[in-house]
């Protein structure tokens, strides 16, 4: 049920939930995970009245947190693997395109049964475009799901590649950047406590020296770190990601890592001489995001250089106390490649195209919603269509941008279909966990994170 307006909630929530303050506390819980919180998150996404949206994400958001389920950073748990106190696995950073509340209760299913440490939810600058998620809505859509499924602990929200856009960039700098610090201070406000800064884009070959070439990177990131700084509720440390090279590019140098930090940190040190870093570096090691399409729309075998990315981990741990090196673009890698990733000591890995590829190619998926959805790219977006690129090769580029235009079609699934694709969706990343290492690492996360319960204004609807 989608709830119109704020009257409709208050009626439907009155014996399941109640209203303390800006608290609230759980009379039927039983009723608010089998009942209430699907009616919630629909409403959530789908009322026509912004009110009440806002009610529901409110109810949500402090739902989870009267269950023990809270936003949370990974500051503290990438600071012990920076010292080498946690190693031998790799924290998956899962991105949701489509269907979030489905897919993320497979992710939470996962995680339960394989007791596993931290997984990340994310979301890149260019989803929250094409996906018609903004920041808020995706957090409430993982916070439900987590309620749904009866996962307690800390949820790690990410801003995933909040992306300068060089050629903005060069046309106005101050409007470009204004537009990653309005994003930033909105994924915040969300409860995204790590956020991935990405001006790699402004790196510059050209120039004759390595710190020359970074210092547009570092400077800006260095910027981006502060205002996160000033932003960050009390208590919490934000974890900041930095990157090095732009993914799909050429493939990183310790060089490049080396003159990254040492100018970051200057920079840094200008602005405040106890201002805490990055706790992380994404790096270029061969991979481009989504995979690159054949003619026959299969994805092209993909050599990463695992050799550079040991390499620039051990020394962005060895050297600057990160948690060492992120891997982009991974999720369509054969998945004989996974375990890799912890026996050479990356931090993190960011998956997100695989899983739209299990959501689009399954049998479960209706045929005519697809064929809706295909006609849809040919007729709308054939201006992305290269001449060079045959129609698979198209559609899987673009196919992506499916999931906002017909967002209603696919979060209005019938329960079968969407129960049969989360089930297939819920083996994938079950077997991401375990090649990962990340199963069985329940306890130290309860170890090293300890979430902060940041107030929330309570919402005009409940006011009075």
């Amino acid at each position: 049920m989608i709830f119109e307006n704020k009257n409709q909630l208050k009626d439907k929530c009155a014996p399941i939930i109640k209203v303390d303050g800006s608290d609230i506390h759980i009379l039927d819980e039983a009723k608010l995970k089998n009942e209430l919180i699907d009616d919630l998150i629909y409403t959530a996404v789908f009322s026509p009245d912004q009110a009440t949206q806002e009610a529901a994400c409110w109810l949500i958001r402090r739902a989870a947190v009267a269950l023990g389920i809270m936003s949370a950073s990974i500051q503290s748990f990438y600071e012990a693997m920076g010292r080498g106190e946690l190693k031998g696995f790799t924290v998956p950073a899962i991105n949701i395109r489509g269907i979030t509340y489905d897919v993320a209760q497979a992710v939470f299913r996962a995680a339960i049964k394989g007791q596993a440490g931290p997984v990340i939810f994310e979301i890149a600058r260019s989803e929250i475009g094409y996906t018609s998620q903004k920041p808020l809505e995706y957090a409430c859509a993982v916070q439900a799901a987590a309620i749904k499924t009866g996962y307690r602990g800390p949820i790690f929200l990410q801003g995933d590649h909040f992306q300068v856009n060089a050629k903005k960039f060069a046309d106005d700098a101050a409007k470009e950047t204004q537009t990653i610090k309005n994003l930033i201070w909105e994924a915040i406000d969300a409860g995204f406590y790590n956020i991935d800064i990405d001006t790699s884009t402004l790196v510059d070959l050209t120039k004759a020296t390595v710190k020359e070439q970074q210092k547009a990177n570092y400077s800006l990131a260095a910027e981006l770190t502060t205002m996160i700084r000033d932003l960050e509720p009390e208590e919490v440390t934000i974890s900041v990601g930095g990157e090095i090279g732009e993914v799909g590019g050429k493939n990183s140098t310790v060089e490049e890592l080396r003159a990254f930090m040492e100018g970051y940190l200057e920079e840094l040190k200008k602005r405040g001489a106890a201002l805490t870093g990055i706790s992380k570096i994404s790096v270029q090691t061969g991979t481009t995001h989504g995979g690159v399409p054949l003619a026959d729309g299969s994805v092209a075998k993909v050599k990463i250089d695992f050799a550079v990315l040991e390499k620039l981990s051990e020394l962005a741990r060895s050297q600057f106390g990160l948690a060492g090196a992120v891997q982009h673009g991974a999720s369509t890698l054969p998945n004989e490649a996974f375990d890799k990733f912890p026996a050479v000591g990356a931090a993190e890995i960011h998956l997100a195209t695989g899983f739209q590829n299990i959501i689009y190619d399954s049998d479960s998926f209706p045929k005519d919603l697809l064929e809706k959805i295909y006609k849809y790219l040919k007729t709308k977006l054939k201006e992305e269509w290269k001449e060079k690129d045959t129609e698979e090769q198209f559609i899987y580029k673009t196919r992506k941008k499916g999931f906002g235009q017909f967002k209603l079609e696919m979060w209005h699934l019938p329960a079968k279909t969407r129960d049969k694709l989360g089930a297939e969706l819920e083996k994938q990343f079950s077997f991401l966990l375990e090649k990962l290492k990340v199963t069985k690492k329940q306890e130290i996360v309860k170890k090293y994170i300890q979430p902060v319960d940041v107030h929330l204004e309570m919402p005009a609807a409940f006011k009075g």
